[in-house]
């Protein structure tokens, strides 16, 4: 009996090596290098583009101060109106500021991927974020595309009206292979969702699903006076809004067009070329406003240092801000 082992007490279990393995990554240093990326994405975009920065500071120098900051408040204007049409196409109440900020952060992301993906992908990820789900999330990104485009056309259709003398739009088409590229593309569109749809059965459904909550919310915010009001009343007067930075810009650099013809010049420009996707319109509704001006007598160089204005203020600008904003946002949870 003296040689059998005594009773001792059991060794306390080792700890889980899952915990100790995860801490190193905690979400907050993720959350923190997510956040210096559009710092980042700054950085290279500045690199790339530094040349149009730095003529377009010197064609401003010049200018009237006071019609640039006029410009600059149509700028951030343009925020609050992207702001009223997304609370819109939603059924429920968002925080103003919030909002806001969150279209701040989206028109920076705008300029660095093309055709809006950026401006999308960020307030998809703000409506989540507000408890919002993703097909009504996504629903409301198409309604708030649909309507923007739907009520541009009568804008557009009323300074054409008031404005004859202006470049025949004919001229601001594409032409050619160009033209013909965009007709097989609207031609092909429909058919390829078609064909995709026959062909991948598992997407019939996630594509049903999308469109029956795409209408039942139209639906719904169309029979509440708080939700169609600032959907259809932003998107008229979005494109205003941007097309007077253009003609604060053009009254900054003295050019002899009136205010209606130098707002005209910008909705033909942007409408003829807002079917190419880049980034933020960058260069192809350039050379279609710099081409309108130019029709209306204005001088090629002076024509060429508005649109250069009018890019320093509504990207280069606001972007620097508007990263800060998107990196605040994602590290607070907001986004």
């Amino acid at each position: 009996m003296s040689l059998l082992p005594l009773d001792e007490p059991a060794a306390p279990p080792p700890a889980p090596l899952a915990n100790t393995r995860r801490r190193p990554l905690t979400s907050s240093a993720g959350r923190r290098a997510l956040g210096l990326l559009p710092i980042l994405l700054l950085a290279v975009w500045a690199a790339i583009d530094w040349h149009a920065v730095r003529d377009g500071v010197a064609r401003l120098a010049s200018a009237d101060p006071w019609w640039l900051l006029v410009g600059l408040l149509f700028t951030y204007l343009g925020a609050v109106a992207a702001a009223c049409v997304r609370q819109g196409a939603v059924l429920e109440r968002l925080p103003p500021g919030l909002l806001v900020a969150s279209q701040i952060a989206a028109g920076a992301a705008n300029h660095v991927l093309p055709a809006s993906i950026g401006a999308h992908a960020v307030t998809v990820r703000f409506l989540q974020c507000q408890g919002i789900p993703l097909p009504r999330a996504t629903a409301s990104i198409a309604l708030y595309s649909l309507v923007r485009a739907v009520a541009k056309t009568p804008v557009v259709l009323i300074f054409l009206l008031a404005a004859p003398t202006a470049v025949p739009p004919s001229e601001l088409l594409p032409q050619g292979r160009t033209l013909l590229l965009a007709a097989v593309g609207l031609l092909l569109a429909p058919a390829a969702c078609a064909a995709l749809l026959t062909v991948a059965r598992p997407l019939r459904r996630p594509a049903l699903d999308f469109v029956r909550t795409a209408l039942t919310d139209v639906k719904q915010l169309h029979t509440r006076p708080a939700r169609f009001l600032p959907l259809w009343g932003g998107a008229v007067a979005a494109p205003l809004i941007q097309a007077s930075v253009v003609a604060s810009v053009g009254t900054a650099l003295g050019l002899p067009l009136s205010w209606a013809q130098l707002l005209f010049a910008f909705l033909a420009a942007s409408t003829a070329a807002g079917a190419v996707p880049a980034p933020g319109g960058i260069g192809p509704v350039d050379a279609a406003l710099v081409l309108t001006l130019a029709g209306y007598g204005t001088p090629l160089p002076l024509a060429t240092a508005t649109v250069i204005g009018y890019r320093v203020l509504t990207v280069w600008v606001p972007l620097a801000p508007g990263m800060l904003v998107l990196s605040a946002m994602v590290q607070r949870k907001q986004l």
